[in-house]
């Protein structure tokens, strides 16, 4: 049974504590990657703008590789299981940068080799992790579970580029990486510590992976709800990959900024995260949970078009205000979202739901990394800034032309209740 409300609400649950302490150091060594890899290919390898995007491109081609299977396959089996060999697999695959950076043979194409296979395996955790919450927490306690849990991951946002600024500027950008596999390892580790487990799913005879696939494509693809969410997200996604493949290149090279101080203006970003995860349930509360979904996009991408005006010195830490912004919506956004497309998806489906919703959202990123060194390469980087500021605006549309317009409340009639092994 999901446990009473109280002033700690969740954090009363030791389960859920140990999955937000596995949050937090997972999350720890993602925020850090994300500074460090790219820095890896920019400093260290001396990769040009068509380079780094490609190499944007290969961490996110998981989702087009492996995410609608990865959604089939996770519906049958724990999802527990899952998240631990996941994040243990990930923190090996990070392990081997620093050891081929140190034995002299690091180049581009391991770095492409290592980001991909990273990438794929972080669908499968991806898709665990959101499947794993409802049985965790309970279908009441979705909106504070993922709160809770989005509070934690900004956190890490402005303690992991906070981080890895010194460690790049003392150790260089592929020993950095080590830090990363420590936080994952040491997520696996204590996901390995949640003693409630889901029921295992009941067997349905052999897998039919392509009956399995199309039946959660079909699901997602026929509510109205679910598919405006997916395509709003599909185009807010690739075009905030564009802006960011571009960014780090334009604060390293346009602004002339050191990793330490590239790491502060990031921090900024999860300063604007956890002011969102914060508000999060207020603000849907307040405004509904379909308003709020796209109404966050218009509210605060606009803003990130302050980066592009700014030139060294002062204002390109006025600038980060932007980006921090950008991170308030979009979590207030991301919080909404993930508790409605769970509230409207039968337990059976959930995990072929999140990989569908994943595979279409996250689909257009690997080319909006592509599109970000390309249009880097041509417009140059402060000129992608403003085009991926403009996308990100525009991407409202599907939802406000959708149901989520006047949809105030979550749906209590819409999915089955899960049922929950308590721990013993």
């Amino acid at each position: 049974m999901p446990p009473r409300p109280s002033r700690l609400g969740l954090l009363r649950d030791r389960d859920f504590r140990r999955l937000f302490a596995a949050t937090a150091f997972g999350q720890l060594g993602d925020r850090i990657v994300f500074l460090a890899l790219p820095l890896v290919g920019i400093a260290s390898l001396n990769a040009d703008e068509f380079q780094v995007g490609l190499l944007t491109a290969m961490t996110t081609a998981g989702s087009l590789l492996v995410g609608l299977p990865a959604g089939a396959w996770v519906d049958r089996v724990r999802k527990r299981s899952v998240m631990i060999s996941t994040d243990l697999a990930r923190a090996l695959v990070l392990l081997t940068i620093p050891l081929g950076w140190w034995a002299g043979l690091l180049s581009i194409w391991w770095l492409y080799a290592a980001a991909l296979l990273h990438g794929m395996l972080t669908v499968f955790f991806d898709v665990a992790y959101v499947s794993h919450l409802p049985h965790l927490v309970g279908r009441d306690h979705l909106v504070e579970g993922h709160s809770k849990l989005s509070a934690i991951r900004s956190v890490t946002s402005i303690g992991g580029p906070t981080m890895a600024g010194p460690l790049v500027v003392l150790i260089g950008a592929p020993a950095t990486l080590l830090a990363s596999s420590a936080g994952m390892a040491v997520s696996g580790l204590l996901a390995l510590t949640i003693r409630g487990r889901e029921p295992k799913p009941e067997p349905s005879g052999r897998p039919r992976w392509g009956a399995e696939i199309k039946e959660g494509l079909g699901f997602v693809l026929r509510q109205p709800v679910l598919r405006a969410i997916m395509m709003g997200d599909a185009m807010f996604n690739s075009f905030l990959v564009m802006y960011q493949t571009m960014l780090l290149v334009f604060l390293d090279r346009e602004m002339g900024l050191r990793p330490f101080a590239i790491g502060l203006i990031l921090s900024g970003m999860g300063c604007g995260a956890l002011l969102g995860a914060l508000v999060a349930t207020r603000i849907s509360k307040w405004v509904g949970h379909g308003p709020v979904i796209w109404l966050a996009a218009p509210a605060t991408c606009p803003l990130t078009a302050l980066m592009p005006l700014a030139r060294p010195g002062w204002s390109v830490y006025a600038a980060a205000i932007g980006l921090a912004m950008l991170s308030m919506g979009g979590v207030v956004r991301v919080v909404a979202q993930s508790s409605l497309q769970q509230a409207l998806t039968p337990d059976r489906l959930m995990g072929r739901m999140s990989a569908t919703a994943r595979f279409v959202s996250w689909g257009g990123i690997p080319f909006g990394g592509i599109m970000g060194g390309v249009s880097g390469s041509v417009f140059g980087a402060a000129g992608t800034l403003w085009i991926g500021a403009a996308g990100m605006t525009l991407s409202f549309l599907p939802n406000v032309l959708s149901p989520l317009r006047a949809m105030r409340a979550l749906p209590t009639d819409n999915a089955p209740s899960s049922s929950v092994e308590t721990p013993g």
